[in-house]
This record gives structure tokens, C-alpha cells and sequence, in this order.
């Protein structure tokens, strides 16, 4: 009976969502761009059956940084890389026009969080990924000097993972997870192919759902997922179960500790000091109980997965470019070698010229999402960076946008632009950041004017969080072990699985990094 209301419910919004676009269509239909594939499913295919980015580079190379698409059932949405209109959608409409419509809720809650995530918070954390990526250079270490020729091929996304999970539940709960020492804690095969599941290679079919499905609200997605039963939805569950179990004895803990005038510095402690709920001002200015729940549930996965995604990303770059994997190692050991030995530390890191290029050059090359999505939800010019020539012959400097228009907002395309990143933006080079081949004064991105993070008011809260708890990790691993490719980095794919995944074009259903081998440097 529910599956059969959730079918109703999706074929009537399809047919409103079918009648709307139509209404969108005569003005898109000005806009030059690829020919559909398909009635059903238009251009989806070509755009996320790729490898991440592929699609975008060609349309951003043949149509500039703006593009019509065509979607599900006949659809049609704007595809754009153009600076200055990102920089309009993401930071100038951020309170109307084009950005999604975020509600009073979200504001709330995002200001509320937004202090524990500020700069001095997160650099005090810096200890704890410190520690983590100790943790799990010890346990390589010990793998390797038991391995054949001081090699192993180590399953590197899945001890990424784990470290990562601890570093997180250090650094923003003030909580040991016991994840290094017990690889089978609760926590740890909550999440265990939990990427590779929930984010798999798409299907045409997943595909055409997921297009579907961004019409609907939080709480339409929500009651149908909750009366679906497959193993992904099973697998969400579970990790909802358990990390609201860590959640509750977490909330219990540090209301108890923060009675007692005992609260330490980590993110839930500061989000915790809020002003008590004795006014119904003061309770706006605090999350209760199930919006902390929640919020763990994010900061667990975001915190973690898609950081050790991107660590992952960067040893393989180290391990195809061997002379910045010896520079780098260089840089930090002549650092630890002018602080005396002694742990370095987040002012140490920032004061690395080559670890701070490498870094940006990583999280620009590779995005772990390619895309994010608006609807404009109401009418509105989008300004351009270089004109725009339509199909019948206008020349346009801003371009306008009718209420309902969706829009695929291209990281991957706006990353690799060469007005913004040199005349060799599909190579990967760290030199661009010390040579002067990018481009100055500009202010989109949160990080080095890179869309990784997004912008605006729906950016990452947590980039300062992502960015020093991967240098932490490199930091650590470069010195220790020399990362070499093998035959399989050949055949590796950047995989558009939800957030960017490494594959085998032999495997492409399995998430796995095995183009690389990590050898003992002390051996």
C-alpha cells in the first residue's frame, strides 16, 4: 500500500514538474547546447555516466560557461561554469532569487553552528588528526615490516576511512571510538561500505530517479525513503541507528560535563554552550536535542568520508608525480628539523609554501562533488562573465532567467577554467600556486577561490575542519612511507558515484584505490 501511494505521489508531481518546465522551455530553447540523447533522460547520460568532469570540460570548451541541457521527460535546465554567474548564484542572490529556498530553519541552525566552526576552534583541533594519522602510520608501518620487500598493497580508502572516523570523533566529540584498535567496532562496520552502497555507479534508471526526485521536498524524500526496503536504504538506517545511539550518550555526556563547568573545546562542546532555555529567544539561539542528532549524523559522514576521499586522491598524485612527492617530503622534514623535532602544528603547516600549493592543487583538480543544483525561484538576470551568443543571433550580457529555470552548477568545469588557473588547467600542477599562473583577486570559493567547499551560504560549514585535518594526515604519511604507482593506476577512473570515487575500468562497480603502494621510507 505505502509503495503504491509513493508511485501516486511521484507520477502527479511528475506531471506538475512536465507541465512547469514546458513553461521554462521557450525561453531555454535560445540557449545553444547538445542535442538530447533521448526524450526519458536527454543528456544525463552524457553528463554522469562519464567519468567526473568529462562531460563538463567538453561543454564548457565548445559553449563557453553556459549551456542548455536537456533532462528527464522532455526537461531542460541551465548547465554553468561562468565565474561571475556562479559568484551571483552562490554569494549576490544568496537571500532570494536563485539560491535554493533555505527557510528560516536552516538559517537558525547554521548560525548557531557557525562559531564553532571558525578558524581559531578548528585550529585547535589540529592535535587531534595529528594523532589519528599517527595512529594509522603505526599500524602501516607494522603491516609493512612484515610484508614481502617492505611493500604491501594496502586497501587505502578503507584504512583512510577508519582514521578519519577517529580523527572525527576526537576532534568534534571529544569521543574515542576505539576505531585503530577494534577495526570491527559497531561504528566502523556501520560504515563499511557504506560509500561503495549508498554511492554506487548509477544507473540509467538511478539516474532518471534521482532527476525526478530533486522535485520534491525534504519531507516528501523522507517519507519515501522511509518506506523503501533495499539494501541501500537498509544500510542508511543502520548507520542512523548507531550513530544516534554515539549521538544520545554523547548529548547526555557533555550536558552533564558542561552542568559541571567541565566542557572541552571540541565542536559539540561549543555548540552545547548555548545560551540555556530559560526565553523563547534563547531557544532559538541553541539546537535541541534532535537537530544535534542530526547534525553528528552529517559532521560523522562529511567529516570523514569525503576527507579521506580526498586524502586518497592526493596520494595517488604523489605517487604519479614522484618529484613533488620528494619535494614535499623535503619541505616537511626541514620544517620538523627547525622546530626541533617537536610536533608541528597548524602555524607550521600554513607556513609551507609547497604543502599549501600541493593542497590547493589537489582540491582543485579533484573535487569530490562535481556538481550542485539551484531552481531559480524567481525572475531574475544572471550576469556573465564574456557574452553570450544565442541560436538567434543575440549577443547578451546578462542573461534572463524565468522563475522555475533549474540550473547545473558545474565545480568540476569552474575548477579547471583557464581564465582562472592558467593556460594548462587539465594538468596537475602545484607550481600554478607559486608561479603566478592563477589568478589573483578574485573571492567565489571559501579556499583558495576554489568551488570545492561552494560558497556562499550554503557552503561547507566545515572546510577549515576538511583542510587542516588533511594536512595533518600529510604531514604525517609523506616523511614515513614513499607512495609508487602500480600497473592498475592505468586503468583508474574518477567515478561519479554521488561524491567522486576511484574504480578499475575492469571493476567499475567497486570503490577502490589500488593504483598505489605505500613503501616503509625508514627501511
Amino acid at each position: 500500500m505505502a509503495n503504491a501511494i509513493a508511485v501516486a505521489v511521484i507520477l502527479v508531481a511528475t506531471l506538475l514538474w512536465f507541465l512547469r518546465r514546458r513553461l521554462t522551455k521557450i525561453f531555454l530553447s535560445d540557449v545553444p547546447g547538445p542535442k538530447p540523447e533521448s526524450f526519458w533522460l536527454g543528456n544525463l547520460k552524457y553528463l554522469f555516466l562519464q567519468q567526473v568532469g568529462e562531460a563538463d570540460f567538453e561543454l564548457q570548451k565548445q559553449y563557453g560557461g553556459i549551456a542548455r541541457v536537456h533532462t528527464s521527460l522532455g526537461g531542460e535546465s541551465l548547465w554553468i561554469s561562468d565565474p561571475k554567474a556562479l559568484q551571483y548564484i552562490y554569494v549576490t542572490s544568496a537571500c532570494h532569487g536563485l539560491a535554493w529556498a533555505e527557510g528560516e530553519v536552516h538559517k537558525r541552525q547554521r548560525k548557531i553552528m557557525l562559531p564553532a566552526f571558525q578558524a581559531p576552534e578548528m585550529k585547535a583541533l589540529f592535535p587531534h588528526f595529528t594523532r589519528a594519522a599517527e595512529a594509522m602510520s603505526v599500524r602501516w608501518k607494522d603491516l609493512l615490516t612484515t610484508s614481502t620487500g617492505q611493500s604491501a598493497e594496502i586497501d587505502i580508502p578503507a584504512w583512510l576511512s577508519q582514521a578519519t572516523l577517529s580523527a572525527v570523533g576526537e576532534a568534534a566529540f571529544d569521543y574515542h571510538f576505539g576505531i585503530m584498535e577494534d577495526p570491527e567496532n559497531d561504528l566502523v562496520r556501520a560504515y563499511r561500505g557504506f560509500t561503495s552502497l549508498v554511492f554506487r555507479l548509477p544507473s540509467a534508471k538511478a539516474i532518471f530517479r534521482f532527476d525526478i526526485m530533486r522535485l520534491f521536498s525534504y519531507r516528501v524524500i523522507k517519507w519515501i525513503q522511509d518506506h523503501q526496503n533495499n539494501p541501500v536504504m537498509e544500510k542508511v538506517r543502520e548507520c542512523e541507528r548507531l550513530t544516534l545511539k554515539v549521538a544520545k550518550e554523547l548529548v547526555d555526556t557533555k550536558a552533564e560535563a558542561l552542568k559541571q563547568g567541565k566542557g572541552s573545546k571540541d565542536v559539540f562542546s561549543l555548540l552545547g554552550m548555548s545560551p540555556p532555555l530559560s526565553s523563547v529567544f534563547e531557544a532559538n539561539l541553541r539546537l535541541s536535542d534532535e537537530e544535534m542528532y542530526a547534525e553528528m549524523r552529517t559532521i560523522l559522514f562529511a567529516g570523514h568520508e569525503t576527507t579521506s576521499s580526498t586524502i586518497g586522491w592526493a596520494l595517488l598524485e604523489l605517487a604519479r608525480h614522484p618529484e613533488a612527492q620528494t619535494r614535499l617530503r623535503q619541505e616537511i622534514i626541514s620544517k620538523r628539523s627547525s622546530c626541533g623535532g617537536a610536533e608541528l602544528t597548524v602555524t607550521d603547516a600554513e607556513s609551507m609554501p609547497y604543502l599549501q600549493a600541493f593542497l590547493r592543487e589537489v582540491l582543485r583538480f579533484h573535487p569530490i562533488a562535481a556538481h550542485t543544483f539551484r531552481v531559480a525561484v524567481c525572475d531574475d538576470m544572471l550576469p556573465l562573465s564574456k557574452p553570450l551568443t544565442t541560436k538567434s543571433g543575440k549577443v547578451l550580457e546578462k542573461l534572463p532567467v524565468p522563475k522555475g529555470t533549474r540550473m547545473i552548477l558545474s565545480i568540476a568545469a569552474y575548477n579547471r577554467d583557464p581564465d582562472l588557473w592558467g593556460g594548462d588547467p587539465h594538468s596537475f600542477d602545484p607550481e600554478r600556486w607559486l608561479d603566478g599562473r592563477v589568478k589573483k583577486g578574485q573571492a567565489l570559493g571559501m579556499f583558495g577561490n576554489l568551488l570545492t567547499f561552494a560558497a556562499g551560504t550554503r557552503a561547507c560549514i566545515g572546510w577549515r575542519f576538511a583542510i587542516y585535518e588533511i594536512q595533518a594526515f600529510l604531514i604525517e604519511l609523506v616523511p614515513n612511507f614513499e607512495f609508487v604507482p602500480t600497473e592498475d593506476i592505468k586503468r583508474l577512473r574518477r567515478e561519479l558515484c554521488g561524491v567522486m570515487a576511484p574504480t578499475l575500468e575492469s571493476d567499475r562497480s567497486n570503490i577502490r584505490l589500488p593504483g598505489i603502494v605505500p613503501l616503509d621510507q625508514m627501511n
